[in-house]
């Protein structure tokens, strides 16, 4: 049994620090916190881990990479029959290779998509000439179990399904519970792009009948960018053999491979991640595991959302739709209001949000994952009042879209 300890900080004047894990904002963590849905901020620990040179041949290191895969398939279920297959590189790399490894020239993919990560993987699966079909509910749309069962019932010739869990175009969490329910009841194959959830949202794999769930190392974990990871129900992994259209990206060979050689990746591998990725899961242990994470994360939003709507913005999902990971916001509607200008004083005080992605709407997104607490938001909401400069420049309207019924004063 391996026992690693755990990494130790230097203060500035050479004495060893040991980091808690419940401490909020480090105020020496470089310039701003990551407000972002990964990369993210990380903890002192997570950072301290990497200050080490491994060598990817050697045994010390294997059995780390087997520690990690374990660690992360109890996570995912408590089942037996279950694999979890690191793959290095960017987490749409992983879904490339899962999309690319798992179907075959016979099969046919339903994409459900209401947002920019369903719609890449509608992309991935025209580049690799797999045969697919996309139920596109727009970036505003529920996606409804009663869509998803019309669309298989009237083509069966559709063998597998892929969903996106969180979408973090907009921040909306899908109902994975009732839609793989219906995936199920016509027994195809689902695949779960669990990017931006994992980790951070609780996720039985075998409860909800998942034969592969996709995520990253940079996002609930909280460890750094590097690699992705599957956890794959061995039975339907094991068919893949020969499917592959990539060389690099072929997922049954990766597992082959860790598997017959005690956690040996094919090509070279991010060693420093993984030491990162290691010490990030010892952490979500001690922290209490998903379910503690999972309030955490929500105890975030709420504090951002309670502030961000008292200085009168509003939230541009319902409640029921809305992610505890990233949530999005209506900007200003005001002539003088330029998301640059508030992008850099938000980031001059210490924070960094995201643009965003949604096409149909006007809006800037907040991350709520990655080692930062309810206390960061009280601070980042002061920032965002200070930082509302549009309100001493006239011409005034609305002070803020969607939200008339608000005003606001300097």
């Amino acid at each position: 049994m391996l026992v690693y300890k755990s990494p130790q900080t230097l203060t500035s004047t050479g004495e060893v620090m040991t980091e808690s894990l419940q401490s909020h904002y480090d105020e020496s963590h470089e310039d701003y916190l990551l407000l972002t849905p990964g990369p993210l901020t990380t903890s002192p620990g997570v950072r301290a881990a990497m200050n080490q040179d491994l060598s990817t041949w050697d045994c010390d290191y294997n059995d780390r990479v087997q520690w990690i895969r374990s660690a992360l398939t109890k996570l995912a279920t408590s089942a037996s029959g279950y694999t979890t297959v690191l793959m290095q590189g960017c987490g749409t790399g992983t879904v490339e290779a899962t999309i690319g490894s798992v179907l075959s020239e016979d099969n046919r993919l339903l994409i459900i998509a209401n947002g920019v990560y369903g719609l890449r993987i509608a992309e991935i699966a025209r580049y690799l000439g797999i045969k697919h079909d996309v139920l596109d509910c727009g970036e505003l749309g529920e996606t409804s179990p009663e869509m998803v069962r019309d669309r298989l019932q009237s083509d069966p010739f559709i063998t597998h399904v892929v969903l996106v869990h969180c979408e973090t175009t907009t921040g909306r969490l899908n109902p994975l519970p009732e839609l793989a329910q219906v995936v199920k009841e016509h027994q195809c194959c689902l695949i779960v792009d669990a990017m931006s959830s994992f980790g951070g949202v609780p996720i039985d794999v075998d409860g909800l009948g998942i034969d592969f769930l996709i995520s990253s190392a940079n996002k609930c974990v909280q460890g750094v960018p590097g690699f992705g990871f599957v956890v794959a129900r061995e039975e339907a992994l094991a068919v893949c053999a020969g499917r592959a259209r990539s060389l690099t990206l072929d997922l049954y060979a990766q597992w082959r491979c860790m598997e017959d050689n005690g956690g040996k990746w094919r090509f070279t591998s991010p060693t420093h991640t993984v030491l990162a990725f290691q010490q990030a899961l010892k952490e979500l242990d001690e922290e209490g595991g998903i379910s503690a994470r999972y309030q955490r994360y929500r105890d975030n939003h709420r504090t951002l959302v309670d502030g961000m709507q008292a200085l009168g913005f509003k939230c541009l999902l319902p409640v029921e739709s809305q992610s505890p990971i990233i949530t999005s916001f209506y900007t200003p509607d005001h002539p003088a209001f330029e998301f640059k200008k508030f992008y850099d004083l938000l980031k001059a005080k210490g924070f960094v949000i995201y643009p965003g992605k949604v096409s149909k709407a006007p809006c800037f997104r907040v991350g709520t994952i990655g080692h930062v607490f309810p206390k960061d938001f009280e601070r980042l909401i002061a920032a965002v009042k200070d930082s509302m400069y549009w309100l001493s420049e006239a011409p005034a309207t609305d002070s803020l879209s969607s939200c008339p019924e608000k005003v606001i004063t300097a």
